[in-house]
């Protein structure tokens, strides 16, 4: 696992008692906007996307002590990130309901939230994507969007490699064939 110089400077700075605000500022420059976009292509809504992103920041900075050093920061923060965007979708469908029955709700939101300059094309992704299920549409979007590899989405995830390719490669089927019918 090679590390970025960035990565480096954060571990160290997080290893430090007295560098640990600024470490946690450093990480939080570094990936809180790419953090927010993978929260909120997960929950969709720009409002719960905040939340998510502000919760994960909590729960980094109380918690960077405890954490092990093990893999990279990234991935461990795309772990906190993506379980708090799980857990708003949850509190949205409910106890008695899946995450995956939201669909509906997150295509009105983002039917909602587009603007009339959108790029159609861009939009039809979005909507393909809202129609996957929840774990194919996350590997996905790291995959796709995050550009992350299948060992480090293994890492955020907690899921194995070959899970993941599975994943990847239904949700990447099943986006062709939205694209090619509604483009």
């Amino acid at each position: 696992m090679a590390l970025s110089d960035q990565e480096i400077e954060i571990r160290t700075l997080l290893g430090n008692p007295s560098g640990k605000e600024k470490g946690f500022r450093l990480l939080m420059q570094t990936y809180g906007k790419t953090l927010y976009w993978h929260i909120r292509r997960i929950v969709v809504d720009h409002d719960d996307a905040e939340d998510a992103l502000q919760e994960t920041a909590i729960k980094v900075f109380r918690s960077i002590d405890a954490w092990r050093g093990e893999g990279k920061i990234s991935s461990w923060i795309y772990r906190i990130a993506t379980n708090e965007a799980l857990q708003i979708l949850r509190k949205k469908a409910g106890i008695f309901h899946s995450i995956d029955s939201l669909s509906p709700q997150l295509l009105s939101t983002l039917e909602a939230q587009s603007s009339l300059e959108a790029d159609k094309a861009v939009v039809a992704l979005q909507k393909a994507l809202i129609a996957l299920p929840a774990q194919q549409r996350i590997v996905f979007n790291m995959r796709y969007y995050d550009d992350l590899s299948y060992e480090e989405i293994a890492e955020a995830t907690g899921k194995s490699v070959g899970t993941l390719k599975v994943n990847y490669h239904y949700a990447y089927e099943k986006v062709k064939k939205y694209l090619q019918e509604n483009i």
